[in-house]
């Protein structure tokens, strides 16, 4: 199998396993069908191991102004402004 970052379409049907185990890795691998690029296989974004701040989440919250109509009524008058 290759070892570059481009591999054929039946290398990758061969060799899927491996392709992956390259991407998990962190390296992106683009499928070529007859020498031109059809696909790029790239890592999924890593989330962030830093949890949610509940108190800044709640804190944001109480600063914001409170709703003076109903979600409803706002859908109707975006609908009929045509503001969607």
């Amino acid at each position: 199998m290759d070892h570059g970052n481009s591999v054929s379409v039946a290398e990758a049907k061969s060799h899927l396993s491996e392709i992956l185990d390259r991407v998990e890795a962190g390296e992106e691998v683009v499928i070529t069908r007859r020498g031109k690029a059809v696909a790029r296989l790239k890592p999924e974004r890593q989330r962030s191991s830093i949890g949610t701040d509940f108190e800044k989440l709640r804190e944001l919250r109480n600063s914001m102004p409170m709703a003076t109509v109903s979600a409803g009524e706002l859908i109707r008058q975006m609908r009929d402004e045509e503001r969607y």
